[in-house]
């Protein structure tokens, strides 16, 4: 009998299939299992390198950017890997927190990714101007904030997701606030208006990402992501940044309850580490509600790809996201080096026949 029920995303065509391996991953986190995204040239992403220029540049026009991700969801649907076909709202992954609270948000355009990014400069200039800030639903910010998420809402039904977008919680909304130096110094001379801020935080963004669930539909009951591609439930972007540059100590301390706090509000959430904040693997990865942890490749440090026994180690069965480009993929492939229970994004891949090949041999590689 023909299934009536179609997969809701028209432009992932084996999307039941899709959705079944990152259950395998996410939900029963399968020590077997590999998955695996490939990122072919994709010609929407070079036209947009080609008429968009690096730097700061001006809030977007919102129909350019639907029409953006339309064509580069769509161009990947020939590729049958473990991506779910999804935008993310850069706009608002770090300016929106700040812009509620009259910051000076900066918007910059990188063509490489495709994103348009915001950010703020220091909001406050000491904690004296704490007691103005509050938080308001007539806010021109969070007028434009539901104004992109009906648009984005609108445009991508039924053809690709919208992924969830980071949290700038705890201690990252102090930096927000403050600037990094004098958060960090904040945390031993004015504890107590650390915890203030830290209690703000947690208003802010639930009420920012309750608000995104309200109005952005689940796919098939789960939540689509930049990253992870999906997972079941209502799950949230996390961020511990603050303590890449800290001991394990002090996330304990500052950044263990928040994360907590915020992922029992919802499903549970996913986090990334840098290469510089990978001593904290260990106490990240027993966070309770984790569901995934993205390893971050930086300048400096040895590619997560090529430490993943060590790092598996140290995070037990958490399901990891990690990037590799496709000769060293397709190298650890033959030898059947690949550690399990983690979705490789696979980088400069040749194109979609190769891409495809390459998928035919990762759905039936088990450890």
């Amino acid at each position: 009998m023909e299934n009536i029920m179609a997969f809701p995303l028209r432009y992932c065509l084996a999307g039941e299939h899709t959705l079944e391996r990152l259950r395998q991953l996410y939900e029963f986190r399968s020590p077997e299992i590999v998955l695996a995204r490939m990122n072919v040239p994709n010609p929407v992403m070079a036209e947009f390198a080609r008429t968009h220029q690096e730097g700061f540049c001006d809030y977007p026009d919102l129909g350019q950017r639907l029409a953006f991700w339309d064509a580069y969801t769509r161009e990947h649907m020939p590729i049958h890997d473990d991506s779910m076909p999804s935008c993310y709202l850069s706009e608002f992954d770090q300016g929106l927190y700040g812009g509620l609270f009259d910051g000076d948000v900066r918007f910059l355009c990188d063509p490489k990714t495709g994103w348009i990014s915001s950010m703020v400069p220091p909001i406050l200039k000491d904690w004296s101007e704490f007691d103005r800030l509050s938080f308001r639903t007539d806010h021109p910010w969070w007028r434009r904030y539901l104004t992109q998420l009906d648009m984005f809402t609108q445009g991508a039904a039924g053809k690709y997701g919208i992924a969830h977008f980071i949290l700038i919680n705890g201690v990252n909304f102090v930096f927000e606030l403050l600037g990094a130096t004098e958060a960090y110094m904040s945390l031993e001379e004015r504890p107590e208006m650390v915890g203030k801020a830290i209690e703000l935080a947690h208003e802010v963004n639930l009420r920012i990402h309750q608000t995104f669930f309200e109005k952005v539909p689940l796919v098939a009951g789960g939540t689509c992501s930049g990253f992870a591609q999906w997972l079941p439930g209502r799950i949230i972007s996390e961020s511990v940044d603050p303590f890449h540059m800290t001991n394990v100590d002090y996330f304990e301390k500052w950044g263990r309850g928040p994360v907590e706090r915020i992922f029992a509000e919802f499903d549970g959430g996913v986090i990334h580490i840098h290469g510089n904040g990978r001593h904290l693997l260990e106490a990240a990865s027993t966070m309770k509600g984790l569901k995934a942890i993205y390893l971050g490749d930086d300048n400096g440090y040895p590619l997560a790809f090529d430490i993943l026994p060590e790092i598996r180690q140290k995070v037990g069965d958490m399901p990891l996201v990690c990037s590799v480009d496709y000769p060293r993929f397709q190298a650890a492939l033959e030898k059947h080096h690949l550690i399990g229970g983690v979705l490789y994004g696979v980088t400069n891949v040749p194109d979609a026949d190769t891409a495809n090949r390459t998928m035919d041999r990762v759905r039936g590689y088990h450890r």
